[in-house]
Order: structure tokens, then C-alpha cells, then sequence
């Protein structure tokens, strides 16, 4: 497990308001739309999957990088047996009884994260791309609509669709980052139908038939941006605020990447803060 500050808890929920709100991320647009008591839960999930994500992000050996993981576990089970033994555990122990969190969705988290701990993914099937997806980003979804406080079956569907709106679109925006890492997260489906064959990140990077398969991508990714749409309909307007500005920064950070048709990759596409705000106000308002 990595280091965690030995503070109180409330010390630790500064820690990580100070950090999220430096980073400026959709993320912090979003989550700032809440009351400060289901904010802070939603940053103390924000750092949970901070830590087991640096985890799989190090240069540690796959064995060293699954103990991580797997001391994260022992943890998750700690929190729900009331001993946790981390700072974050401590405060996420506050929570998880008061938003009725799953413990099956922290664990699933984990069980993402140790899809890329194990080896590096490399051009996994539309079925694995999926799963993955379900894990390290729907799971968050499902942690985050009861915090909003919107546990019905269409808010689940939120999270489901958006999760995966948001997880495709990561990973179009970040095709370098990932394959300096020696991952490749686009399907091999795609990839095939485009006519390549090759699974190494980079040589797939250079591939004149890139662009088409991102636009392919994309457009599963719009299919759940529109899913995830009318699910918000069906739940509580007030609730689904947060996730409504997520889909509105993320449509728009897709359709960047469209714009400029993954034709020079070495030119990072965001979406400013500027429009950020401009988006958060119009969503969150509503």
C-alpha cells in the first residue's frame, strides 16, 4: 500500500480538497456543484482511486504492484469491518454507512486496476475493453450516484453509461501517455477491421488507419454519452447536477478530439478551464 499521511481524519479531507482543486480537473468542476458533507465523500472516493491507480501507474514489478492491490483489499475489508487502519480508510469508513456505498464496488475498482497490474493491456477485445470499463469507471459511477443522493435503477444506468462514456474517451484522449506506458487500450475488433494487425502501441500509433479506428471508438463512446442522457431524465435533476457537467466537459473534450482527427498526437486536445466553468454553470444550474 502506498504512504499515506499519518493525520487526522479531518487533516486528510483538506489534503485532499487542496489536491483535487489544484489539479483543476472536470472532476473538481463537477463535485464542487455538491454540499460540502457528499463533496468531501466524493474526494475521499476521488483519492481511493488515486492510490490504487498510482499503484499500477509505478515502475514496480507486476508482483510488487498486485501486494499494492492486494493490501488495498485487506483494507476495503477493514473499512466495512469498522478497523480501518489508513487515514483514507479511516474516512472512508465515515461514508460508506452513510451513502449505503457497495463494498462490491471498491473491490471492483481494485479488480480493474489489476487488469493493467498483471501485464499491459494491449488491444483487448470489445468484451474485455468492457469490463474494464465497468470496473475502473462505471464502479466509480455507482460509488458517486449515491452520493448524490439518487440510488434508483436509472441513476445505476447512469453510472453505467456515463462511466463508460467517460472511460473511452480517457482513453482517446490519451493514446501517447497510455502507450509510453506499453498499454493499448483500443479494441483489436477495431483495430482489424481497419486492417491492423499489430498489437505494439507504437507501431499502432504511426498507422495511417489510426484516426478511423478512434472515430469508430468514438462513436461507441456517443452511444453511452446518449444512453446516459435519457437516464438523467428519469432521476432527480437536482442530484444528477455533477454527472450532467461530467458528460457536458467530456462531449466537449470529444468533440475536440474529433476536430483534430487524431492526426498529430504529440498536440495534447483539452478543454480549458475557461469552458469548464462556462459548462459547469450552464449544467449545474439547470
Amino acid at each position: 500500500m502506498t504512504a499515506l499521511a499519518e493525520t487526522s481524519p479531518e487533516a486528510f479531507k483538506a489534503q485532499i480538497r487542496e489536491k483535487v482543486q489544484a489539479a483543476g480537473s472536470s472532476f473538481y468542476w463537477a463535485m464542487r456543484l455538491l454540499p460540502p458533507d457528499r463533496r468531501d465523500a466524493m474526494f475521499a472516493v476521488y483519492a481511493y482511486c488515486r492510490e490504487v491507480d498510482d499503484i499500477v501507474d509505478s515502475k514496480d514489478t507486476p508482483d510488487v504492484k498486485q501486494t499494492g492491490l492486494a493490501a488495498w483489499r485487506a483494507e476495503v475489508a477493514a473499512i466495512y469491518d469498522g478497523k480501518p487502519k489508513t487515514p483514507l480508510g479511516t474516512v472512508l469508513a465515515g461514508i460508506v454507512g452513510r451513502y449505503q456505498l457497495r463494498q462490491s464496488d471498491f473491490l471492483d475498482i481494485i479488480d480493474g486496476m489489476e487488469m493493467d497490474a498483471v501485464q499491459d493491456i494491449r488491444a483487448p477485445s470489445m468484451a474485455d475493453l468492457d469490463l474494464y470499463c465497468d470496473r475502473v469507471a462505471s464502479a466509480v459511477g455507482r460509488l458517486s450516484v449515491h452520493i448524490f443522493g439518487d440510488d434508483r435503477p436509472a441513476a445505476i444506468q447512469v453510472a453505467h453509461h456515463l462511466g463508460r462514456a467517460l472511460q473511452l474517451t480517457n482513453i482517446l484522449r490519451d493514446l501517447v501517455e497510455d502507450g509510453d506506458r506499453g498499454r493499448l487500450y483500443l479494441p483489436r475488433d477495431l483495430l482489424k477491421a481497419h486492417g491492423i494487425e499489430e498489437t505494439e502501441p507504437t507501431t499502432v500509433l504511426r498507422n495511417a488507419a489510426l484516426g478511423r479506428v478512434c472515430q469508430d471508438l468514438a462513436r461507441v463512446a456517443d452511444q453511452h454519452f446518449d444512453a446516459a442522457a435519457g437516464a438523467m431524465r428519469q432521476c432527480s435533476r437536482h442530484a444528477m447536477r455533477p454527472a450532467a457537467v461530467m458528460r457536458a466537459v467530456y462531449q466537449e473534450l470529444l468533440r475536440r478530439l474529433r476536430r483534430e482527427g487524431w492526426r498529430n498526437l504529440a498536440v495534447a486536445v483539452k478543454v480549458p478551464n475557461s469552458v469548464k466553468l462556462l459548462l459547469a454553470l450552464r449544467y449545474g444550474l439547470l
